[in-house]
């Protein structure tokens, strides 16, 4: 038994489908985001020039049809740096943020559910993590572990488990105390089957929600490690690295530093629109707030 909040399937889901395909805004967002999700996928494989390629004869060259969004510094084509470098910005914050999902959810499931001192201690190292600010939690880990690959997908974890604990142990205090979970108990289930079976997919509509807007928290981290020196390193197009190497050339050939600088916005925005548009369908009442 499930409570009637539960995901939807079937008929339901295809009317949540019709009202998200009414959203002009959640249509534009999701599609953009589905292009960027394209180009992290099979962008080394149809960019037009290798990313590290270095043509000195065609550096800082404005946008044409050669070269769409130009050439920087060192002749490398602008726009081919920028697809190869949307594979980094999804794999990090991706991987981050569903890492920090599943172990923010099992850590709110079990500390909702069984409460007591547990739950406080929890609760209180969430509340210590969540009160500094995440680039300045991010620079601290990076200055203890070193830039890599590995270790900024655990900093963004570490960021966000506490923020997804918090909102599936806040679900869990509400519905662990509904009729169905009584009745569980009552048929002498396990507790595992009632935290994992009946509550959690109860608890997947937020998730699923507070998921997409830790990705686009995710995706302007890494930029900003980038920008700073302190993310993916050279020769990588790591998006912020490309905006830190092009600060110099701002006036004299500014579409280096704003076609990244653009795609950054652009997939934050479009990652954005659709987490919005999540809240308003699977939440209704976060909706009207």
């Amino acid at each position: 038994m499930t409570a009637p909040d539960s995901p939807p399937s079937g008929a339901g889901a295809k009317i949540l489908w019709k009202r998200f395909a009414s959203s002009r805004l959640a249509v534009v967002g999701a599609a953009f985001f589905l292009l960027f999700f394209l180009m992290a996928l099979i962008g080394p494989q149809v960019s037009p020039y290798p990313f590290d390629a270095q043509v000195v004869s065609n550096r800082l060259q404005p946008p044409s049809w050669q070269h769409l969004c130009g050439t920087d510094q060192f002749g490398r084509d602008v726009f081919s740096r920028i697809l190869v470098g949307s594979r980094s910005v999804f794999f990090l914050g991706g991987t981050g943020t569903v890492l920090a999902a599943i172990l923010g959810s099992i850590l709110g499931l079990l500390a909702g559910y069984y409460g007591g001192l547990p739950d406080e201690i929890a609760m209180r190292i969430c509340d210590i993590v969540m009160a500094f600010p995440a680039l300045l939690l991010a620079l601290v880990f990076i200055a203890l572990s070193g830039p890599s690959l590995l270790n900024l997908v655990l900093i963004i974890t570490i960021l966000y488990v506490p923020i997804m604990a918090r909102v599936v142990r806040g679900m869990t205090l509400e519905i662990k105390s509904l009729a169905f979970i009584e009745a569980a108990r009552v048929r002498g289930e396990s507790d595992l089957y009632i935290i994992f079976i009946e509550i959690l997919p109860n608890t997947l509509p937020p998730v699923f929600v507070e998921m997409s807007m830790r990705f686009s928290y995710a995706i302007f981290l890494v930029a900003s490690l980038g920008f700073l020196g302190l993310g993916v390193q050279p020769p990588s197009p790591d998006w912020g690295l490309q905006i830190n190497e092009a600060r110099s050339f701002i006036s004299s050939a500014p579409w280096v530093l704003l076609c990244p600088a653009g795609a950054i916005s652009l997939l934050i925005i479009s990652t954005s629109l659709v987490s919005d548009s999540l809240r308003n369908l699977l939440q209704p009442s976060m909706g009207k707030r």
